[in-house]
């Protein structure tokens, strides 16, 4: 499943030397075998907690960011990593061995914050305060493009699963954009009254779900270019939303300190609101925290402005784990898609955190 091949850096990258490998956090347990020893008392040895990943530690930290870390994002094949931070840069990672930090994308001239990878890993994709969005080719680490038409701050953007490759964007000049990642203008922009702050794109490409400073979550037809319905609930800034992996939920995040599932199948009667999820608190920063599903749409994640990353189970709502770790507000965590128990977290400690989820 994974390859033990490390390999240099392209050149195009840049200098290696100002790069910032991967470290172990001085309690992990570094040795990778499903179950270790350690020494217990009166010398004897004791089981350690088995591992549950082919992570090379159970928690290993990414540091190199040399500002607060926005966004944190996985690749469709789990090997690889991006984060996007307010140095302006988006860093890629090995998520698996030690090779850690293998490449540093720069052009972006304001924090990048938000980030997607297309469906075969060649392209990146990102959100910027630069009022651009950008693409980028994973391999060679160069520029593709600069997608340019928004007057404000790009705050967000998700990318089509099936069909056509499109993307859409939210910006505080209240525009949802749509895009084709090989044209430098939008095809379309559709015009709200508020700020975008999240946005997502239903699997099938035919509706638009947008999340704004007025704490209501529009649903849109994308032919139509109007709101079919809205979802009303949160009291505060929406943050982030995602559609479930069988497309049924949508998941949304809010400065309110909750997070939100809602019904979004067709048909379905007015009451969509499913369940609140309470534990993941917004701080003082303010941030855009976002919240996400694991891959079978069985747990979700959100950052916290406790410093923490927290994970409750999708049905019964319960909070299944509560992850230390970071020194600041976690603005971004996600699952592996692979479905191993892996999760990424990026922070306004300008540090990322990369571990598995235990027993």
């Amino acid at each position: 499943m994974m390859s033990g091949e490390k390999r240099p850096a392209p050149d195009a990258f840049g200098s290696s030397s100002q790069l910032v490998v991967k470290r172990q956090k001085s309690n992990a347990n570094l040795n990778s075998s499903t179950v270790t020893l350690r020494p217990g008392q009166n010398g004897a040895l004791v089981q350690a907690a088995p591992r549950t990943s082919g992570l090379a530690a159970p928690i290993m930290e990414l540091t190199g960011h040399l500002g607060e870390v926005f966004a944190t994002r996985f690749d469709p094949t789990a090997q690889n990593i991006a984060s996007g931070a307010m140095d302006r840069n988006i860093m890629l990672w090995r998520t698996y061995g030690q090779s850690g930090n293998y490449g540093v994308l720069t052009g972006h001239k304001g924090a990048v914050l938000d980030l997607q990878w297309s469906r075969d890993s060649r392209t990146i994709l990102s959100a910027s305060v630069d009022m651009t969005l950008a693409s980028w080719d994973s391999e060679t680490g160069q520029r593709i493009r600069r997608h340019v038409g928004h007057e404000e701050i790009v705050n967000c953007l998700d990318i089509s699963r099936r069909g056509q490759e499109l993307f859409v964007s939210g910006s505080d000049d209240g525009y949802i954009g749509t895009w084709d990642p090989r044209q430098k203008g939008a095809l379309d922009f559709l015009e709200t009254d508020y700020p975008i702050t999240a946005v997502a794109l239903a699997e099938a490409g035919n509706e638009i779900y947008s999340g704004s400073i007025d704490n209501d979550i529009k649903v849109w037809d994308i032919r139509k270019k109007a709101v079919v319905y809205t979802l009303s609930g949160h009291t505060d800034t929406i943050s982030s939303l995602q559609v479930s992996p069988d497309s049924q939920l949508l998941l949304s995040n809010s400065h309110d300190s909750t997070v939100r599932t809602w019904d979004i199948r067709p048909f379905t009667p007015s009451n969509r609101h499913i369940k609140t999820y309470d534990g993941a608190p917004l701080g003082l920063e303010k941030n855009l925290i976002r919240a996400s599903w694991d891959p079978k749409g069985e747990m979700i994640a959100a950052g916290s402005g406790d410093r923490s990353v927290v994970v409750w189970d999708v049905k019964s709502g319960k909070l299944l784990y509560k992850l230390p770790g970071h020194k600041g507000a976690v603005n971004d965590v996600r699952f592996s898609p692979n479905e191993e128990p892996i999760i990424i977290s990026g922070s306004s400690d300008r540090n990322i955190m990369l571990g598995e989820l235990g027993k």
